[in-house]
């Protein structure tokens, strides 16, 4: 039961603090789908994805107006296309991201994720079709998000697909290029991705979930910056326990709205994903929680420290407020949606590698990374494999989205619009590492991974 307080308090944090519901994302099974045919492949999965969300984007608005909870998003994630289309006799699957594309178009929803592949120990023939596609379904689509699981703690990294998907990563920069390479904006990399993660661009709908499923995130940076500023000189116990709180009180919000949305469209609840998400908006960031805390700066010595405390303690207040808190909860550091990274990265307080060094505690990985046009697709899966590494031994989920700016150099500033924000182009180091990436193979799993 809700109380009247926590109402209150909900107000409260609303007016004042910018809490919102980031996400309703419904997670759709499309193994029912499956045909040889593509033409059949492809209105089948039409036809089931308008027929499941049809009443998505209404419900949410209704919700939104009747308890106030502004909620920004209503997305829908389906299963990994490769493996819905492995029947298929086809050789590429953008003619399935344009039927993504429609049938999102059609109920409404700003995204739709699952053009996805799970290749960490290696590719089938269908894997291969759909990260060719990648490019080109990307450059023609508007809502079709993209994702590819490169390794895991179980597995190790596959390290051919490390590889391809640099030059990927790559080709999908140059085929839009006449919009800033807004394509690598949709698409990230894994390793450990989890099936239930209702954020894009790395949702999709894993194969050992339900028929459909609700899955929301939450979101409130300003919430936790503002209830730090009551602490202000206190120590890190007080610090901890006040986050732990916060975190506990926005999962609430959560819990309320996916409870909801799950009655009303007769849709099983899934996860609560409590993931302090940023956005461009000022007092909205996760690097001015860390600048709360004392650091002058995002990325000063300490960071690492306060970006370990928070999402530990996010994490701590968000299971007792729910006990299916999912996905990836945590703390995001995505730097174009996140003014005070920005900020810092333009103070040069913060560079890559403090970043990819941060990432060993947050919740995801390098993230809206704007990077020089002419890097090498080497040193993105330079990138991508140290990453992947971090996740792989710490048993985490990490991930990159990356994005060469085709026509842009160090220093300056890219627009993407909207939650993308804008961001600095960031300096990357340019030591080759072609012969370590052209090696190929597999890394295998860490001694720790092996339990039974």
């Amino acid at each position: 039961m809700i109380t009247r307080l926590e109402v209150q308090e909900t107000n409260k944090m609303i007016e004042e603090s910018k809490l919102d519901v980031r996400t309703i994302t419904l997670g759709i099974s499309l193994q029912d789908c499956a045909d040889s045919n593509i033409e059949k492949l492809n209105k089948k999965i039409y036809d089931k994805i308008t027929k499941t969300a049809k009443d998505l984007v209404k419900t949410g608005e209704e919700i939104e107006r009747e308890f106030g909870i502004p909620i920004v998003n209503k997305r829908i994630s389906v299963t990994p296309i490769s493996i819905v289309a492995a029947g298929c006799r086809t050789d590429s699957y953008v003619s399935i991201a344009h039927t993504l594309d429609r049938a999102a178009k059609e109920v409404g929803v700003n995204f739709i994720g699952g053009f996805s592949a799970l290749v960490q120990k290696g590719c089938n023939s269908s894997d291969k079709i759909l990260i060719k596609s990648i490019p080109q379904a990307l450059a023609e689509t508007q809502r079709v998000c993209s994702s590819v699981n490169l390794g895991s703690t179980r597995t190790g990294i596959n390290m051919d697909a490390v590889k391809e998907m640099g030059d990927i990563i790559k080709r999908t920069a140059e085929a839009t290029k006449d919009k800033d390479s807004i394509g690598c904006a949709k698409l990230v990399v894994f390793c450990n991705a989890p099936e239930d993660n209702p954020f894009m661009a790395g949702a999709f709908h894993g194969v050992g979930e339900r028929e459909c499923v609700i899955n929301v995130g939450v979101s409130g940076p300003g919430v936790v910056k503002k209830a730090l500023e009551t602490v202000k000189g206190k120590d890190f116990e007080t610090l901890c326990e006040t986050v732990k709180k916060t975190a506990f009180k926005i999962t609430r919000v959560g819990q309320l709205v996916a409870k909801e949305a799950s009655k009303r469209l007769n849709v099983p609840f899934g996860i609560i994903d409590l993931s302090l998400a940023p956005t461009p908006a000022i007092g909205d960031s996760i690097a001015e929680i860390l600048e709360e805390m004392g650091l002058e700066r995002a990325g000063a010595p300490g960071t690492t420290a306060a970006l370990a405390l928070l999402n530990d303690n996010v994490k701590k207040g968000g299971v007792m407020a729910s006990s299916y808190v999912g996905g990836l909860s945590g703390a995001f550091i995505p730097v174009s949606e996140d003014q005070g990274m920005i900020k810092a990265v333009e103070a040069g307080a913060l560079s890559l590698e403090k970043l990819e060094a941060m990432t060993c505690v947050c919740s995801v990985g390098l993230d809206m990374i704007a990077i020089p046009g002419d890097t090498s697709k080497e040193t993105i899966s330079g990138i991508i494999a140290d990453e992947m590494a971090i996740g792989m031994v710490n048993s985490k989920t990490t991930a990159v989205r990356i994005i060469p700016v085709i026509g842009k150099k160090e220093g300056d500033i890219v627009e993407f619009g909207g939650l993308l924000g804008y961001a600095p182009i960031m300096s990357v180091n340019n030591f080759s590492c072609k012969e370590f990436i052209q090696r190929g193979g597999r890394i295998p799993a860490p001694i720790h991974s092996f339990k039974n």
